[in-house]
């Protein structure tokens, strides 16, 4: 029994009351009792109980336990979480019965047994607690839900390239078939893919995104299947893997093309089978999701044997959607710019920003090697940095990538001597030099993508 815990008696004998106020005190935080079943309505308005004792009957020569069920009835209605113990002397088996079929979670008979009635309210406060427990996790699981299914960024595109993809996701969303988006970094493959979920009937459901090329091959086989305690050094509890995870949703496989071709075995094994065994397991486990994947290796390579299983690509690529870069839908450029300036505005508790005429035509005749992801980024440090309402191009910071001459030449001593400045310049460069191809960049930085992520978020690129 619980010493926080408190109780609520109601019955019309005072000796009743008082024999469980003596009872009870000595194991709960707090009894309260009350004599009048209309003041259980305030009573539980001003306290919070964990049980409540409620006697069938009220008055003289009351029997019929037809208060006690009225009450019981209220009382479940100002609070259905309640857990409510029936105190009955007179009342009949049949009456009992209809408590707890209304709702009732057991009941005490007078006279009583000590031990009986502690163990029985022991019970309820264990129960409201278990109730108030799930209730919360509910609440909680229904919030992460909506936080992992709902993206804050929207789909802007009036072009006729972007018009005919989604024509595609509008036929291809209400069936299961595996989808494959194709497109470079930064064009919004996962945008498209969380369209996909949104108008699927798996849209009340998880989306659940693996970024594939930033999984240790290790931990590969754990992080997709899952592991039992004690598998490997470090599994120190059960652990469930993604495709369970997103069981009755989506899984979607970000950078599917980075994945080496051994891991790609597994992940057709898992896909061909629909079912998985976790890692230190015996017995596979069924799962039901919708796979949409997605890479920025270019198609030629995809198909490349040597790099990507035929198989494999037979079973992601159901339905292929190709995403067009920014630079091949000139139409889409200043709606965009012109929605994140008006989100980054409210944002930053700002101004609505606008573009000049000047500023307009830079970004129209931008490459935006980045693609969207690029232009957001420009949009955001322009409504940080500026103070004027109308942008201009050099608000912008539209730079070009530069060839690098062939022949040795001097390198002169940077002007700007700031270690933040000088990484993010040379960061920016990189990304410029690979068209912000995530991995490319990485790779002739020497960080690993997390770490690369990490550093443009930081330095706002």
């Amino acid at each position: 029994m619980s010493d926080s815990a408190n109780i609520l008696i109601v019955d019309d004998d005072e000796d009743i009351l008082t024999a469980a106020r003596l009872l009870l005190r000595r194991s709960v935080g707090k009894v309260i009792a009350c004599r009048r079943p209309e003041e259980v309505p305030d009573l539980m308005e001003q306290h919070e109980f964990d049980a409540v004792m409620l006697d069938m009957n009220f008055g003289p020569g009351e029997s019929s336990g037809k208060q006690g069920l009225e009450w019981l009835g209220r009382i479940l209605q100002i609070d259905p979480q309640m857990v409510v113990v029936m105190i009955t002397a007179h009342g009949s088996v049949d009456t009992v019965v209809e408590a707890m079929k209304r709702g009732a979670t057991d009941f005490v008979a007078k006279p009583w047994q000590n031990e009986k009635v502690v163990a029985t309210i022991s019970a309820a406060i264990e129960l409201h607690r278990s109730r108030k427990e799930t209730s919360s996790l509910r609440r909680a699981n229904r919030a992460l839900l909506e936080a992992a299914t709902t993206s804050s960024d929207t789909i802007i595109g009036s072009s006729t390239q972007m018009q005919a993809v989604l024509s595609v996701v509008e036929r291809t969303a209400p069936t299961d078939a595996n989808v494959l988006i194709l497109g470079e970094n930064g064009t919004g493959k996962e945008l498209i893919a969380r369209e996909l979920h949104r108008q699927s009937s798996r849209s009340e459901q998880v989306f659940l995104t693996v970024d594939m090329g930033s999984i240790a091959e290790s931990l590969f086989e754990s992080e997709l299947f899952g592991h039992q305690k004690g598998a490997f050094t470090g599994a120190d509890d059960d652990r469930i893997g993604r495709f369970q995870a997103a069981d009755g949703g989506t899984l979607f496989l970000d950078e599917i093309g980075n994945l080496a071709l051994h891991m790609q075995a597994k992940l057709l094994r898992a896909l061909e089978q629909r079912r998985v065994t976790p890692v230190g397991a015996d017995k596979a486990q069924e799962f039901d999701v919708r796979v949409i994947a997605a890479t920025n290796v270019p198609t030629e390579i995809l198909r490349d044997e040597k790099r990507f299983r035929p198989d494999l690509l037979f079973r992601l690529n159901t339905v292929e959607i190709t995403v067009p870069p920014l630079r091949d839908r000139p139409d889409d450029i200043l709606p965009i710019a012109r929605h994140y300036a008006a989100v980054y505005s409210r944002k930053y508790g700002q101004n609505l920003r606008s573009f000049s005429a000047a500023a307009e035509q830079a970004l129209v005749d931008y490459e935006w090697p980045g693609n969207v992801r690029a232009l957001r980024h420009a949009i955001e440090r322009a409504v940080i940095l500026t103070t004027d309402e109308v942008l201009e191009p050099g608000d912008l910071q539209l730079i070009e990538a530069t060839a690098v001459p062939a022949q040795a030449v001097a390198t002169p001593i940077p002007t700007v001597l700031n270690l933040d400045q000088m990484e993010r310049d040379t960061i920016h460069k990189a990304l410029c030099k690979h068209g912000f191809n995530i991995s490319h960049a990485a790779k002739e930085l020497g960080l690993t993508r997390a770490s690369l992520y990490r550093r443009m978020e930081k330095h706002g690129l």
